[in-house]
């Protein structure tokens, strides 16, 4: 009899990860990730290369379709509000989300979605490569003596650069003239071409740029300084405002909450395998300055917070919010 069990439970480890594999998910069409902005930035291109790598395991097409409006807001909304099947997803920033709700009338929350992180990002304060700023000491002086006057360009209302520009503008005290556009890649173009004066967006969207010389990098908003692969080191922005924190942002993928628990189980695992273990992920983020940040489930939530926090006050303290963070759950910076 002790023979017979332990033959069956040795039969039964053996099955274990069979048994395992057979629970998982199997999506028999091709799977939606909405990206609620232009082509061409970092939710896009992130969620282009999360598209290829799921494709390998799950062996239906991931089909990235853009759709831009109120800062990424709209197609939160869609996602959110439309069919649980797990065949839509939502690539995009996932500090974003976190503020929506007090941002703009689109009530959406962090919360009501499953987060998958696969990059972190900081943003970089660049001119135009024909501009008569050199450093960005001597950019920070024009600011101060000309208030709301340059003009910086960004992908709208609470994002990355937008975040960048006002942590600075609150530190040492500066105005400037915010021009909005309705993606990273637009935002960028727009200072190169000399439309706007300063450009605050992501390393990652500005580096082709950066390296081809079109744009000249002035400062990062990290504590280190930052190395863009092709270019070189980019000064930390600290060598002049000390006080200043890093301003950084997670990219990634999110599904809605009330999906079937095996698309959960099933994607958790890819992303915490495969994902993690993704050659192009860690090549776009070298040649870009960006960090490959691979988590999910509550090490996502526990890496996203800080930065919904930080930016909903810094956007309430500017006077950009329709409503006080507190009213939807967020507390004050230094509250615990």
């Amino acid at each position: 009899m002790k023979r017979l069990t332990r033959c069956l439970a040795a039969c039964a480890l053996t099955l274990a990860p069979w048994i395992g594999w057979a629970a998982d998910w199997k999506p028999d069409r091709s799977v939606t990730i909405v990206v609620p902005f232009p082509p061409g930035g970092t939710a896009d291109q992130v969620a282009r290369l999360v598209a290829v790598e799921m494709e390998k395991s799950l062996g239906q097409p991931f089909v990235v379709v853009n759709q831009p409006g109120a800062t990424g807001a709209i197609g939160a909304r869609a996602v959110r509000d439309g069919v649980k099947d797990g065949y839509v997803w939502l690539g995009t920033a996932h500090r974003l989300v976190g503020t929506y709700a007090i941002m703009s009338d689109v009530k959406v929350n962090l919360d009501e979605f499953q987060q998958f992180l696969a990059i972190t990002n900081v943003p970089v304060i660049s001119v135009a490569a024909n501009s008569p700023y050199n450093d960005f000491g001597s950019l920070l002086a024009a600011l101060k003596e000309r208030p709301g006057q340059l003009t910086v360009g960004t992908a709208g209302p609470a994002t990355s650069g937008h975040f960048a520009m006002e942590a600075v503008a609150q530190t040492v005290n500066i105005k400037y003239r915010h021009v909005t556009y309705p993606g990273g890649a637009p935002a960028v173009l727009s200072t190169v071409s000399g439309e706007t004066v300063i450009n605050a967006e992501l390393a990652s969207d500005q580096a082709e740029m950066i390296r081809s010389k079109r744009l000249k990098p002035l400062a990062a908003l990290s504590s280190t300084p930052l190395d863009i692969k092709g270019y070189g080191v980019i000064p930390s922005i600290n060598k002049w405002i000390p006080n200043l924190p890093a301003v950084t942002t997670q990219f990634g993928i999110l599904i809605p909450k009330g999906v079937p628990q095996d698309v959960v189980d099933t994607v958790t695992r890819l992303w915490d395998n495969q994902i993690a273990k993704s050659a192009a992920l860690k090549t776009w983020a070298d040649e870009r300055g960006a960090l490959v940040t691979v988590l999910s489930g509550k090490a996502a939530q526990d890496a996203v917070w800080p930065t919904v926090v930080s930016s909903a006050w810094m956007m309430h303290s500017a006077g950009l919010t329709r409503a006080s963070p507190s009213t939807i759950g967020i507390p004050p910076l230094g509250a615990k």
